[in-house]
């Protein structure tokens, strides 16, 4: 700071050519920065103002003195701030009950908005009342207070400069939030809320219009820069992205401006915010209006949004609908009349009033017509309403922080000087005689300050802040085509949190005149039933929607995942809600009725046979095939055909353990005596050999013991198979998760396949028997039946194996039955469809010397 201090000393002091260190230390002004407006008083006050808004740096090249820097573009609105000032003064002047028997004057300067024009200022405040006329080493400063700066970069380098002399500012719109800290500026008041609360305003703004994908744009300068930093921390967790941050150059140029344009134009985000000061955006929004862009929403910051500048008709185009936050707005009697009062009649050698004829009028009301290039002023010139950026005193809000700002400094001098120690609410406080009254004093009473200004309440937090609030503006067209600010809501960062904001929403128009809020998102919202899925690279807001896998949903927009189902329900097909998974079991549907009608077909063809063989019983083709045994078979087929409607319908305890149990029992006993069958056949053919006595020992009885007993081994595998593990219904989500299958656990598989494997056992002994007496004589091709029985049997288990371990569902039951009902279907058309055909179709043959193989 010291550096830049003394380099600014430099810029305008130096020491005069006939001075030497010995003789001569008196410094000596070179070069005159004169204060615009001048009063002299008991006090005198500082007041710092951006009277222009835009600069022109010197040429500095180190071999001659660089010229100051020249101010361009006058503003009629801070010119306006500056004549407030002067009013407040005025009426404080007035006053029997404020400061009485006390003046107050002021020295106002010009910033034109730059901190390096500030500073010099601020330095030139320090010294006399008329630098013209005092040296500037010579004195201390009679300066107790200074009303400024307009931006936070100007304000940052002023207070600085001011804390060591420990003089108080009051600031009536700077905001940056890093003036806060006062362990930097400690001297440093203001009446315009903390940034930080603006921000936060911002951020709830964005959120609640959903606004999910903006840009910023800011200048280059503290303000900007701790409002970039506080918004995107107040953003954090919201769901708001920013898809770029830009920033408009202290010294304005217009090459990064169109850059900065064509950045705005090809974004997709569609509202754009800005932390920016009024000379900053002034060429920046004609270069962008140049650029014929329309559609963007911008959200303004206090610092440019009730600017009178851009009121004019040809920005509603492109500003029109903007919205955004605007300073508290009070009332200032007496301000227009006054305002009336500033012309060049009065004040015929102020440069400053002779801007603002020629800003308002295009004229110049100098008598030296060689000054400007304008033509002179008529002197019938009169200020009117259309001079809005000057004469607009129906709302007042930068200019009615200003009066709050000088009202407060009188208020605290006022109970320094009448304060009685050790009494009051300032008893801790030293008082102070008018004749010697020090900044440093008048800082503590601003800090303990309270009083009430056109019903409102003004005083300072511990950081010098004031109370947080705000107008929310959106710009409209008015009745004569220019731009209206519109108060459509406020913020009061008094109220609790989630309650600062109120707005009216029917009273706002938004960008391109529409009443239809604006649009701005990286990727559409996520409908129920998808998820967001980041872009790899990208910001949280640039995202894809995917579906939910099937068994998860999402009943919410923008849902981050999908939430699986409860193991009993599945998702919709849409994906936004859980429902009862679908229970599936082999039922009376239309597979169920098709394999129920064969198996019952199946048992009464079985039973048909039966009775055929009933009524044909003393036939030589019955007797020769032994008739017990095949009414024994032609029974246990019917009930193998009939076990298989154990396997249909919803699985119950009692059924899975039967369907298992009576499967094998009776599989295991129509196998049983089709191995006996075989055995007398082969037997009975053997037998005929000379002394060959095989066929005692395969009588009626021995046959059904060798049935009962090959029969019993099975029966014994069951029992012990439901006293160790029975079967037992079960819900099978595994195989199909949209579904819940009913079927029944084998519970033990080794006892399960152990059935099997006695029962394909048997059929493999059968089919070797068969296979060896497949060459008997005669035409008796008994043997020959079995054996084709017996292949076709296996062949139809041996292909169940595979189907029935792949097949999903209550296709693994069908699988079984169709098994079942193959396997029995083969064996009754194998033994005895033969038989039948020539029972009922060629009886001719039925007789003993055909089935012989003799002739007659």
């Amino acid at each position: 700071m010291s550096l830049l201090f003394l380099w600014s000393l430099s810029s305008s002091l130096t020491l005069s050519p006939s001075s030497t260190l010995a003789t001569d230390s008196e410094c000596v002004l070179l070069s005159g920065f004169d204060p615009g407006f001048v009063a002299d008083g008991d006090f005198v006050i500082g007041g710092i103002f951006p009277l222009h808004y835009n600069q022109e740096m010197p040429d500095v090249n180190y071999t001659y003195q660089p010229t100051a820097v020249r101010c361009n573009g006058f503003d009629p609105r801070a010119f306006r701030w500056a004549q407030t000032m002067r009013l407040a003064v005025e009426e404080i002047n007035q006053s029997e009950q404020l400061l009485p028997n006390h003046m107050l004057g002021y020295k106002i300067f010009d910033s034109c908005a730059y901190p390096l024009t500030g500073q010099r200022a601020a330095l030139a405040m320090l010294n006399g009342l008329g630098q013209a006329h005092t040296h500037v080493c010579s004195g201390a400063s009679p300066l107790l207070a200074v009303i400024g700066e307009s931006g936070s970069a100007q304000s940052i380098v002023v207070s600085r400069i001011l804390q060591p002399f420990k003089i108080p500012m009051i600031s009536y719109f700077s905001s940056c939030a890093c003036l806060g800290d006062r362990r930097k500026y400690p001297t440093f008041f203001r009446v315009i809320p903390n940034d930080d609360y603006q921000v936060k305003a911002m951020a709830q703004l964005l959120v609640r219009y959903d606004w999910r994908w903006v840009g910023v744009v800011r200048g280059d300068h503290e303000y900007g820069h701790f409002a970039l930093q506080g918004l995107l921390r107040e953003l954090k967790g919201t769901g708001v992205c920013v898809a770029y941050q830009e920033m408009i150059p202290l010294l304005y140029n217009q090459q990064r401006a169109l850059e900065i344009i064509e950045v705005m134009r090809s974004s997709t985000a569609r509202v754009v915010v800005v932390f920016s000061a009024e000379g900053e955006m002034t060429p920046f929004l004609k270069d962008y209006m140049a650029q014929n862009i329309t559609g963007i929403q911008w959200v303004a910051s206090e610092a440019w949004v009730t600017a009178s500048l851009f009121t004019t008709s040809e920005y509603f185009p492109y500003l029109g609908g903007t919205i955004g936050f605007g300073i508290r707005q009070g009332q200032i009697p007496g301000l227009r009349d006054y305002l009336q009062t500033v012309n060049p009649r009065r004040y015929p050698s102020n440069p400053l009033v002779q801007q603002l004829w020629e800003a308002l009028y295009g004229c110049s009301p100098s008598l030296s017509p060689s000054s400007t290039l304008m033509p002179p002023c008529s002197g019938q010139e009169t200020l009117l309403e259309q001079h809005s950026a000057y004469m607009n005193t129906s709302s007042p809000r930068v200019a009615y922080n200003v009066y709050k700002a000088v009202y407060a400094i009188a208020h605290s001098l006022h109970n320094l000087l009448h304060c009685q120690a050790g009494a009051g609410p300032f008893h801790n406080r030293s008082c102070a005689h008018s004749t010697n009254v020090h900044p440093w004093q008048l800082q503590h009473y601003l800090q303990e300050l309270a009083f009430y200004i056109s019903g409102e309440e003004v005083n300072f937090d511990l950081k010098g802040d004031s109370i947080p609030y705000y107008d929310i503006i959106n710009w409209q067209r008015g009745s004569g085509g220019n731009m209206e600010f519109i108060n459509v809501g406020l913020f009061d960062g008094a109220k609790a949190s989630g309650k600062e904001l109120v707005i009216q929403e029917e009273k706002i128009v938004w960008a391109g005149h529409q009443s239809k809020l604006v649009v701005s998102v990286c990727s559409a919202s996520c409908a129920p039933g998808s998820r967001k899925a980041v872009r790899r690279g990208e910001p949280l807001c640039c995202f894809d929607c995917v579906p939910c896998d099937s068994g998860k949903i999402s009943n919410q927009t923008d849902s981050i995942d999908c939430t699986e189902c409860p193991e009993d329900y599945w998702s919709n097909a849409d994906g936004t809600m859980c429902i009862p998974k679908v229970v599936e079991f082999l039922s009376h549907d239309a597979m169920g009725i098709a394999l129920t009608v064969i198996a019952v077909v199946g048992a009464c063809l079985t039973v048909s046979i039966l009775a055929v063989f009933l009524h044909h019983r003393t036939t030589p083709i019955v007797r020769v095939n032994n008739s017990e045994l095949s009414f024994f078979i032609l029974l246990s087929l019917t009930l193998c055909f009939l076990c298989a409607l154990m396997f249909i319908g919803k699985p119950t305890s009692w059924s899975c353990m039967l369907r298992h149990t009576a499967f094998s029992i009776t599989f295991s006993l129509c196998i049983s005596c089709i191995l006996s069958k075989t055995l007398v056949v082969l037997a009975a053919f053997t037998a005929a050999r000379p002394g060959n006595n095989i066929m005692k020992w395969l009588g009626p009885k021995q046959q059904r013991v060798i049935i009962f007993s090959c029969t019993l081994v099975q029966v014994l595998i069951c029992a012990a198979w439901l006293m160790a593990a029975p079967p037992y219904p079960s819900k099978n989500i595994q195989d199909q998760r949209s579904k819940i299958i009913l079927e029944c656990s084998v519970g033990s598989q080794l006892a399960f396949w152990c059935v099997l494997g006695y029962i394909g056992l048997l059929a493999c002994l059968c089919f070797i028997l068969a296979f060896l007496a497949r060459k008997l004589p005669g035409n008796f091709n008994e043997a020959k039946f079995i054996t084709f029985s017996m292949l076709i049997f296996c062949a139809v288990w041996i292909s169940f194996i595979p189907a029935y371990v792949s097949s999903p569902g209550k296709y693994t039951v069908a699988v079984e039955i169709f098994a079942i009902l193959a396997s029995s279907f083969g064996l009754l058309f194998c033994l005895f469809a033969p038989k039948c055909y020539i029972i009922l179709l060629k009886p001719e043959k039925n007789t003993k010397q055909h089935l012989m193989g003799n002739k007659k």
